[in-house]
């Protein structure tokens, strides 16, 4: 499972049989993720392109406004 969906879901703990470097010596490197992330938008490898932000915040304002929202 993804990391951040682990803490986006608020789980208590983890089990877990291997380590990070575990998955690096079999090719399952994440490092470069971690480094990407720290990054600037301009500076991955990927292209991140800002997309209808107007209409992103009017999602963000709705859920502000939401009177019986789950808070994360």
């Amino acid at each position: 499972m993804c990391l951040a969906a682990i803490y986006w879901a608020r789980l208590p703990r983890v089990f877990f049989g291997n380590l990070a470097t575990d998955a690096t010596r079999i090719g399952f490197d994440d490092s470069f993720i971690y480094r990407e992330i720290a990054k600037a938008l301009p500076h991955r490898s990927i292209a991140m392109i800002p997309l209808m932000r107007e209409q992103a915040l009017e999602a963000f304002r709705a859920w502000e406004q939401k009177p019986d929202k789950t808070m994360y």
